[in-house]
C-alpha cells in the first residue's frame, strides 16, 4: 500500500509511520510541523525509499490537492489533531479550526481525489479519533461503539465534530471509510506535557509532581505501539464505514499510574529518597471526565486483534526510553507551554 498519514511526525502518528514502512508499505508523512511534532520521532525512516516527507497546514485545500496528486495514495489515515485538553480549554480555537475544519479540507481533497480516480473499490478514508468523545462513565460500564456521543472539552467536542463529518462524507458522498475510537496512548515518543511524560521529567528533574485533585480519576492505557498495530489492522481488514473501538485493557486510577512510574524510577534511578515524595496534589481543570474504559469486543472478535503489552510492562519500557533518550526530551521542553500548568482558564 501507499498510506498517506496525517500528523505523522506527532507521538501516535509517528509510531503509525514507522511500523508501516517496517511492514514494507510507501508511507507519505504529511505534517504541518507545530509545537507537538518533532521529525526526530521519524528519523529511523527517514532515509528509507518508502518515506516520503510533506509539510503541509490541513486546514491549506490547495496543498492537500498537491500532495494527493503527486503522490497517488492507495489509502488515508488522518491522525493530525490538537489533542490536549488543557490546551483547548484555554485556546479552543485552534482545536476548531484544525481538528473540524481541517478534517473538512481532508475530506474534500480525499473525495475530489478518489472521484478523479474513477473511485478504486481499495480506497479509504480511516480517521483516528478518541474515546473522549462519548463522555464519562461512573464506577462501572465500558464504552461501545453505539454509545451516545456526549463530549465534555472543547478537545473532545471538537473531536466528536470530525467523527461526524467523516461519517457524513461516506453516507452522502459514498467515500469509503472506517473511523477507530481510542483510549488513552502512552509510550517512546510522547510529548512532555501529558500525564505520564510529565511525571518522569518531573521526577527526575526532582520538582513537584502535579496530579489533579485526589488522583481517582480512571483511563484505560494503550501502549502506543501496540495502537499503531491495530489501525493497520483496521486499515487493511475493517469493514467499510464501521467504527472500531481500540482499548489497552488497561484500566487504572492516575495516583496509581504515578505512583508506579515512581516505583520503577526507584529501581532504574535510584537516589535518597523515594520519588513519590515529590507527589503534589493540585487544583482539577474544568470538566474532568471520571472514568473511561473500552469495551473491544468489536475489534477483538472480527478483527482477531487485541493489545499484547500490560500495563506494567509498558510503563517500564516507557520510564527506561525516557531515561535513554534525554537529548530528545529535553530538546522540547523549551517548546511553547511545555512545562507550565494550562487548563485553568474554564475555572
Amino acid at each position: 500500500m501507499k498510506i498517506l498519514v496525517t500528523g505523522g511526525a506527532g507521538f501516535i502518528g509517528s509510531a503509525v509511520v514507522r511500523l508501516a514502512v517496517a511492514r514494507g508499505h510507501a508511507v507519505v508523512n504529511l505534517d504541518a510541523l507545530t509545537y507537538a511534532a518533532c521529525l526526530d520521532n521519524v528519523a529511523s525512516v527517514s532515509r528509507n525509499p518508502l518515506y516520503a516527507f510533506e509539510q503541509a497546514d490541513i486546514r491549506d485545500g490547495a496543498a492537500l490537492k498537491r500532495i494527493f496528486d503527486t503522490h497517488h495514495p492507495d489509502k488515508v489515515m488522518h491522525l493530525a489533531a490538537e489533542s490536549h485538553v488543557d490546551r483547548s480549554i484555554d485556546g479552543p480555537g485552534a482545536f476548531i479550526e484544525t481538528n473540524v475544519n481541517g478534517t473538512y479540507e481532508m475530506l474534500s481533497a480525499a473525495r475530489s481525489y478518489w472521484e478523479d480516480k474513477g473511485k478504486p473499490a481499495g480506497f479509504r478514508f480511516h480517521h483516528i479519533s478518541t474515546d473522549e468523545v462519548y463522555g464519562t462513565l461512573g464506577d462501572t460500564g465500558q464504552f461501545t461503539e453505539t454509545t451516545p456521543y456526549a463530549p465534555n472539552s472543547p478537545y473532545s467536542a471538537s473531536k466528536a465534530a470530525s467523527d461526524h463529518l467523516v461519517r457524513a462524507w461516506g453516507e452522502t458522498y459514498g467515500l469509503p471509510f472506517v473511523l477507530t475510537n481510542c483510549s488513552n496512548n502512552y509510550g517512546p515518543y510522547h510529548f512532555p506535557e501529558k500525564l505520564i511524560p510529565v511525571v518522569i521529567l518531573k521526577a527526575l528533574g526532582g520538582d513537584p509532581i502535579p496530579v489533579y485533585g485526589k488522583g481517582e480519576n480512571v483511563r484505560d492505557w494503550l501502549y502506543v505501539e501496540d495502537h499503531a498495530d491495530a489501525l493497520l489492522t483496521v486499515l487493511e481488514k475493517g469493514e467499510n464505514a464501521r467504527t472500531y473501538n481500540i482499548g489497552g485493557e488497561n484500566e487504572a486510577r492516575n495516583i496509581d499510574i504515578v505512583t508506579t512510574i515512581c516505583g520503577i524510577l526507584d529501581e532504574l534511578r535510584p537516589k535518597a529518597a523515594p520519588y513519590a515524595e515529590q507527589i503534589t496534589f493540585v487544583t482539577d481543570r474544568p470538566g474532568h471526565d471520571l472514568r473511561y474504559a473500552i469495551d473491544p469486543t468489536r475489534i477483538r472478535t472480527e478483527l482477531g486483534w487485541r493489545p499484547s503489552v500490560t500495563l506494567e510492562q509498558g510503563l517500564r519500557k516507557t520510564v527506561q526510553w525516557y531515561l535513554d533518550n534525554e537529548s530528545w526530551w529535553r530538546a522540547l521542553l523549551d517548546r511553547d507551554g511545555v512545562g507550565q500548568r494550562l487548563g485553568k482558564k474554564g475555572s
